[in-house]
């Protein structure tokens, strides 16, 4: 009874309050209302540089970047996960994607740091989480320290749309890769938002393709760029689009990478943005 009235009277008020409950490996994972939108995210380490990761499409704390809040050093890093509106416990309500998502997600993502009381911050962005991502350190530079993508891209053209085409189906992809999302969702509402995603993805084709290319020219952080080079998803032009448009971005290729690097390598991808969030030397890239 007190924490249903709690919850009522943070969104009332529009004002963030965190509420706790257990989760996996004894970490704590939190709900903070911003705009009176509930937001789930995870806290772990205790650095002195803070991380904030946006997962991808659909995606959650735990599957999407589990390697990284068990694998990256806790004390070098403060890592904050987040769920985007729509996402894994970021509902109710549930989320009507528009051409705007991205957009939307890149405001939402900035309410919350600050909601957190993070002055700064490195952003860790994958696929659509990455493409958000962009937008945010274009539009709130003060804000992002250093950026690293990937399997994210800032346009959508006829061919990408066209890939997506091939999995707009759940039937079409792999157990491991359903099964989590059937369990958090449920099979008839996990249709329901992708079938929503795939339409905003038409829209924002429909409307020329672009989400953020005109805003690289913005974003002014050191950034580095990820890339799986068999990524079924996201082909090389957009990583090269990327680095070619963002000022000083590094540019480096997983070979028998596809979409999901930070899993499948984890080891090499948490050596690799350690470094460049420490500032080592990475030359070599």
């Amino acid at each position: 009874m007190y924490l249903s009235h709690l919850i009522k009277k943070c969104m009332n008020r529009n004002i963030c309050r965190r509420i706790s409950f257990s989760t996996q490996a004894q970490v704590q994972e939190r709900l903070v209302y911003v705009d009176s939108q509930k937001i789930n995210y995870l806290k772990v380490g205790k650095g002195p540089k803070n991380i904030v990761c946006f997962p991808g499409a659909l995606g959650t704390i735990w599957s999407d970047f589990k390697p990284q809040i068990e694998g990256l050093n806790k004390e070098e890093f403060t890592i904050f996960v987040w769920e985007q509106p729509g996402h894994g416990k970021s509902r109710p309500p549930e989320r009507i994607f528009t051409s705007q998502f991205f957009q939307e997600d890149a405001d939402t993502g900035y309410k919350l740091v600050k909601a957190l009381g993070l002055r700064s911050f490195s952003l860790l962005g994958w696929s659509d989480g990455g493409t958000a991502g962009l937008i945010l350190a274009a539009k709130y530079p003060e804000v992002v320290e250093k950026l690293v993508v990937w399997g994210s891209n800032s346009y959508i053209s006829t061919e990408d749309f066209e890939n997506y085409e091939k999995i707009q189906n759940i039937d079409s992809w792999s157990e491991n890769a359903k099964a989590p999302l059937l369990e958090l969702y449920g099979e008839k509402l996990l249709r329901e938002i992708q079938n929503s995603v795939f339409e905003a993805n038409r829209a924002i084709v429909n409307q020329g393709g672009d989400i953020s290319s005109s805003l690289l020219k913005h974003i002014s952080c050191p950034t580095l760029i990820l890339h799986g080079a068999k990524d079924p998803l996201v082909s090389l032009e957009h990583p090269l689009y990327l680095r070619d448009n963002i000022k000083g971005a590094k540019l480096h290729i997983f070979p028998e990478g596809k979409h999901n690097i930070h899993i499948r390598y984890a080891g090499e991808f948490n050596d690799i943005t350690t470094k460049f969030l420490l500032g080592e030397d990475l030359s070599e890239l």
